[in-house]
């Protein structure tokens, strides 16, 4: 897949800088990072070293076999401290030390970060050396590195991560689909670039789900639970909490009642999925009617993970007795195009995004979200600093954005207490007469067609 332009620039950025500097950069699993440090390492004296894991004293024999054979100099000291004073002698202009995976090593070996310290304060020498540690490991980086590393922690000049790619990115990948069909992969996979690789843009969405999901030689099947046990163990508890959630049990008492986990077990695991961001928990536009807004709703945030547990997860053992063309048909056609309401929302928010920064809305807003309401939403509220609104509304799977729809907004206001400067209306097909009308007489009226976005 094609790499993020701002991505690779932020490595050539601290690259450029003067002197050393030690750079982490980090994604989840699926972000691509090797080929962001394969593109950023040519032209460039380096050595790149993959920690496996090992014991502390074998990972230290491997990155020592691997400096001895690309420095051929003689060192008496086969260890650590060793290796950089090889380098310092060898490298002769700014050298780039790569260490991907480093969090295997930092966890078992305390000193390492040490000499890495001492590498880049040139201790070994007067060589400008670019420390680049690249992980996998998000939520040991979030949650972890710091605590491992005290007071050397100030030592890193610059933490990266690589962040899922939005819809505009998918776009740009898929350059002959249609809006339409670029909805379709981001509301299935989300924006992994290793999973919207496995995509084939020449087959249909029933073709791509089922040789790649369904078939049990597909690229991604079984992968939300594989990427789930990476870095949680129990998987069973939280497979049970995902099909819950997936199931429509979002509030903390609902999966008490469905799981018959105790509520604190309950909020544990919630609490590691959202460390892993699988899970996140629903925050509602805060407006004048708090009263009537839901609170304690959780949904899961991953996309390809909801869509798995939505759709596979609950039918498994039929799914080993069909073929992935029959199970499509019976449980993913109908329900599927529904499920994308969601994601036709995510999508709708990015474009608003996107206007505003280039500066072609009516005002500039400083927040923006959705209202979850006790009886119903509004898909997307747009406020500026003296809380003027823009409020949109979105229909993806119906044939047309009826005037109903309107007037039900305007009673999600009326609940939500707010008032609109202006509204945005966001159909993936068509408009009634009726909101047609309404535009053409009130400018307060936006129609966007998704062939727009």
């Amino acid at each position: 897949m094609t790499l993020r332009t701002a991505d690779y620039k932020k490595l050539e950025e601290e690259y450029k800088k003067p002197g050393s500097q030690i750079v982490i950069f980090y994604g989840r699993e699926g972000c691509e990072k090797q080929s962001y440090i394969r593109q950023f390492l040519r032209d460039k004296k380096f050595y790149y070293y993959q920690a496996s894991k090992v014991s502390p004293k074998w990972q230290e024999k491997m990155f020592v076999d691997g400096i001895t054979a690309q420095f051929p100099i003689r060192i008496e000291e086969h260890d650590y401290e060793g290796c950089f004073v090889r380098i310092e002698r060898s490298a002769g202009r700014k050298f780039v030390l790569v260490i991907d995976e480093f969090h295997l090593i930092l966890k078992n070996d305390e000193t390492f970060f040490q000499y890495l310290v001492k590498l880049k304060e040139k201790q070994f020498g007067s060589v400008d050396v670019m420390i680049l540690l690249c992980s996998s490991a998000m939520v040991w980086i979030e949650e972890k590195l710091k605590e491992n590393l005290k007071q050397s922690y100030g030592k890193i000049d610059c933490i990266h991560k690589l962040t899922d790619w939005n819809f505009l990115d998918v776009v740009r990948a898929f350059p002959e689909y249609t809006v339409s069909q670029s909805v379709e992969v981001y509301g299935i996979l989300g924006g992994i670039p290793s999973y919207l690789g496995c995509w084939d843009a020449k087959k249909t969405t029933k073709e791509n789900i089922c040789r790649q999901i369904l078939s049990s030689d597909g690229a991604l099947y079984g992968e939300a639970e594989r990427y789930i046990s990476t870095e949680i163990r129990e998987l069973s508890v939280y497979n049970t909490i995902l099909a819950a959630i997936a199931g429509g049990n979002r509030k903390l008492n609902d999966l008490y009642s469905c799981t018959s986990f105790s509520r604190a077990k309950i909020s544990v695991y919630l609490k590691n999925l959202m460390e892993l961001e699988v899970i996140e928990k629903v925050v509602s536009f805060e407006t004048g009617g708090w009263d009537n807004a839901q609170k304690g709703i959780y949904q899961i945030k991953n996309t390809f993970i909801n869509f798995w547990f939505k759709f596979v997860f609950p039918y498994q053992s039929e799914l080993a007795i069909s073929t992935p063309s029959a199970f499509y048909d019976r449980h993913i056609a109908k329900e599927l195009q529904e499920y994308l309401n969601r994601y036709f929302i995510q999508v709708c928010v990015e474009y608003m995004g996107l206007l505003n920064r280039i500066g072609k809305l009516p005002m500039k807003f400083k927040k923006i979200g959705t209202w979850i309401g006790k009886q119903g939403n509004i898909d997307i509220i747009a406020q500026n600093e003296i809380r003027e609104n823009i409020v949109g509304l979105c229909n993806w799977s119906e044939e047309k954005m009826t005037y109903e729809r309107y007037l039900n907004l305007e009673e999600m206001m009326k609940q939500a207490r707010i008032r609109a400067k202006q509204y945005f209306l966001f159909s993936a097909k068509a408009f009634d007469e009726a909101l047609i009308a309404k535009s053409k007489e009130d400018e307060r009226f936006v129609l966007i067609d998704m062939n727009e976005l």
